[in-house]
């Protein structure tokens, strides 16, 4: 069992001892110090606004109670949505001119975690700094709460995911007479979460036949909720067997998006955002930015179409960043993460789902025939564990001189830029782990670069 605090949130495993998991004690101890955190940026005000939301997954009731309650003992009024999705609060907390917001969810984590995200005035992640004021204070438990007179006001909202979409289908770039005269068919894999209500309602609204797979928002999930190709062989096969153009997976807070070809292929969670990317530069050329562990791919459409494409350090927060100060037009992560500033700086699949159906709708292809249309490459995903002693920055500074004539960054970690492919090596955090993505141009290729980094990492750690 664990718990995990970094400057996007707090996350852990349900049940425990506190100050080692996602206990009661710690969900109060944290929306506390976000509330406080909150206060003290805006000290002169006594109407501070929070919008909240939650994934479907079982704890969250639970755990979107206690930061509820914990905000309106702070003096703060609480907008709850209910169940709801990651974008969907980000959208709300302008739209309500709200002061924050924080959402319920562990993303892709296995139903017995669940997480607190946080998010500022613009519906957008915080940054380290902020993050770490907000953990400092997690630690000090001194906190003043509100006279019984001076309690915050709790109010539902039940309509959220539906002004959501409504915003989605204002989108200039989204064009539903053209996605409604495809007359697409095509199959839902919600993993019994939010997306499950959000994805078939905006289909609906798009006139796209929806044939639903899991999408009862029990908590009780299916598969991994991780949306890989490993996890998806029942939609795989439900999208052949309907004879559906396409299928549409999003992890359990709806802010990444995988597609199924209509032969049961995967469209590749990495091409999700080559796709739609590939779609707005055609209609209003410009810039984008990925992160470093992103595909190559996005960089080649980018300059097929005139733009310039740079990488961030892996996080949303940093592509947000980079986002903002290159102007992109389109970005994100190549999880299925499309962020898209027209509407706002944050991952949506909704976004994503509107943007890549009008580019196949306009297109009038099939969804593979679109895919084997863009560049192809291949990754691998690897780590090497080390022992505690090793030091972990020097045998990256190590790898980093070995390949000094090459293109490297040092950014986050150490990436190498081949001709035709790439390494990009990141240490975790928290133990001593070396993480190795590579990508060439066949999956064998990716794997023998992977096989041959690791062996001169172990040789310069000397095991």
């Amino acid at each position: 069992m664990t718990l995990i605090k970094s400057i996007s949130g707090i996350r852990g495993t349900i049940g425990g001892s506190v100050n080692e998991n996602l206990t009661p004690l710690d969900t109060v101890r944290f929306a506390s110090a976000y509330g406080a955190w909150l206060q003290q940026r805006n000290p002169n005000r006594t109407d501070l606004r929070v919008v909240i939301g939650r994934d479907a997954r079982i704890s969250g009731k639970m755990i979107s109670s206690l930061v509820a309650n914990t905000l309106v003992g702070l003096g703060i009024d609480v907008i709850d949505l209910g169940l709801s999705t990651t974008p969907t609060v980000e959208v709300m907390v302008p739209l309500e001119n709200a002061d924050g917001g924080i959402i319920v969810t562990a993303s892709h984590n296995p139903k017995q975690w669940n997480a607190l995200k946080l998010l500022n005035e613009k519906g957008e992640f915080l940054n380290a700094e902020e993050g770490s004021k907000i953990l400092q204070w997690a630690e000090g438990d001194k906190y003043t709460y509100a006279e019984v007179t001076e309690l915050g006001r709790y109010s539902k909202m039940k309509d959220a995911i539906d002004r959501h979409i409504e915003h989605v289908l204002s989108l200039e770039l989204v064009d539903g007479d053209a996605i409604r005269n495809a007359g697409f068919r095509v199959v839902v894999d919600a993993v019994n979460s939010t997306g499950g209500i959000a994805i078939p309602k905006l289909l609906d609204a798009l006139g796209v036949e929806c044939i639903e797979l899991y999408c009862e928002p029990t908590g009780d999930f299916p598969h991994n909720p991780e949306p890989l190709p490993a996890h998806l062989k029942e939609i795989s096969e439900l999208v052949v067997k309907e004879k559906a153009d396409l299928g549409i997976v999003v992890d359990p807070d709806v802010d990444r998006l995988a597609l199924v070809n209509e032969d049961g292929s995967m469209f590749g969670e990495e091409y999700t955002l080559v796709a739609c990317a590939d779609y707005v530069l055609s209609q209003t050329p410009g810039d984008t930015v990925s992160n470093l562990s992103s595909s190559r791919a996005l960089r080649d459409v980018t300059r097929n179409r005139g733009g310039q494409y740079e990488a961030s350090a892996v996080g949303e927060v940093n592509v947000v960043e980079m986002m903002k100060a290159n102007k992109a037009i389109i970005g994100g992560e190549g999880n299925g993460g499309i962020i898209y500033p027209a509407s706002h700086y944050g991952r949506d699949a909704l976004v994503g789902v509107a943007l890549f159906l009008t580019h196949l709708a306009r297109e009038k292809v099939s969804c593979k025939t679109l895919r084997d249309g863009y560049p192809s490459y291949f990754m691998s995903k690897n780590k090497i564990q080390l022992t505690p002693e090793l030091d972990v920055d020097k045998i990256l500074n190590d790898m980093s001189l070995k390949y000094e004539k090459e293109d490297v960054s040092t950014v986050d970690g150490v990436k190498i830029d081949f001709e035709n492919e790439w390494v990009h090596l990141r240490k975790s955090n928290t133990e001593p782990i070396i993480r190795i993505y590579t990508e060439s141009g066949s999956q064998a290729a990716a794997d023998e670069l992977a096989e041959r980094i690791i062996r001169e990492i172990r040789t310069i750690a000397g095991l």
